[in-house]
This record gives C-alpha cells, sequence and structure tokens, in this order.
C-alpha cells in the first residue's frame, strides 16, 4: 500500500510540475495613421457586360483543394468569412479575386465596373464548395490627368 502512495504522490508532482506556460509581453504601440490624397482623374470608357467565375473547394473549413491560381489585387467587399478569420483562408475573397481576373484578362478590359458578385456556398459540415460569379461592365482607362 505504501509503493502505492508513493507512486500517486509522485505520479501528482510530475503531473503538477510539467504542463503547458504561457507568456505574454505588451507592447504599448500606436496605430500608424496616414492618408494618401492625389487629385489624378481617371478618363474611363464603360463598355459591353462582362463576367468571370470561379470555384474552390474547402476541407475542414481552411484547406483549399483546388481553385485558381491567379487573382485579381485588392477585391475584398466583405461578405461571407471563411476559415479561421485571416485573410489568406478566405475562401470566399480568393474565388471572389479569381473571377474578377478571368473576367478582366477574357475581356481585354482594365477594370470592372460596377461588379456584381454572386456567391453560392454548398456547406457538407467538413467539405464545402464555394462558386462565385462576377457581372459587370467592361472600363477602358483612356487617360489619367
Amino acid at each position: 500500500m505504501k509503493k502505492f502512495w508513493m507512486s500517486a504522490v509522485a505520479a501528482a508532482v510530475i503531473a503538477t510540475a510539467s504542463g503547458c506556460t504561457s507568456y505574454n509581453i505588451s507592447q504599448p504601440s500606436a496605430p500608424v495613421d496616414s492618408a494618401v490624397k492625389t487629385d489624378l482623374k481617371a478618363d474611363v470608357s464603360v463598355g459591353e457586360q462582362i463576367s468571370g467565375q470561379s470555384s474552390v473547394s474547402i476541407l475542414f473549413g481552411f484547406l483549399k483543394l483546388g481553385g485558381d491560381t491567379q487573382f485579381a489585387d485588392g477585391v475584398a467587399y466583405g461578405g461571407e468569412s471563411g476559415g479561421l478569420g485571416l485573410g489568406a483562408f478566405d475562401p470566399v475573397s480568393s474565388a471572389k479575386a479569381a473571377a474578377a481576373f478571368k473576367a478582366v484578362k477574357s475581356s481585354g478590359s482594365d477594370l470592372i465596373v460596377a461588379p456584381r458578385y454572386e456567391v453560392t456556398v454548398q456547406d457538407y459540415f467538413i467539405f464545402k464548395t464555394v462558386d462565385v460569379k462576377v457581372v459587370g461592365n467592361k472600363g477602358s482607362i483612356n487617360s489619367i490627368r
């Protein structure tokens, strides 16, 4: 019986002495606030309707399976957020950016005027598919003053 209690005490000491330790070092900081002002105006001619679409599959909410490899920059208008709350894991934003890239690239335009996104998410608990279609008008920049 004495061996049992000694073993139990040794196990309790080991369990309490070892464990996870977390450190947090706070650093006071101030936000960097800057404003960029330009007096440039673009002369954009609006053309016919253009469209593009993209699809991506997500496993466990953050592992992207397949999908596109080329994206338009700056296409993040909010909406449903996926993954872990990190921009790199947001399947909706990446599918929107890929659809916008395809629309601009296939039409030979410079930008999409008044883009409208149709997002369809099919969620099967551990697996989901995100389909995005963008429709807008072809925008060509004639000059920038």
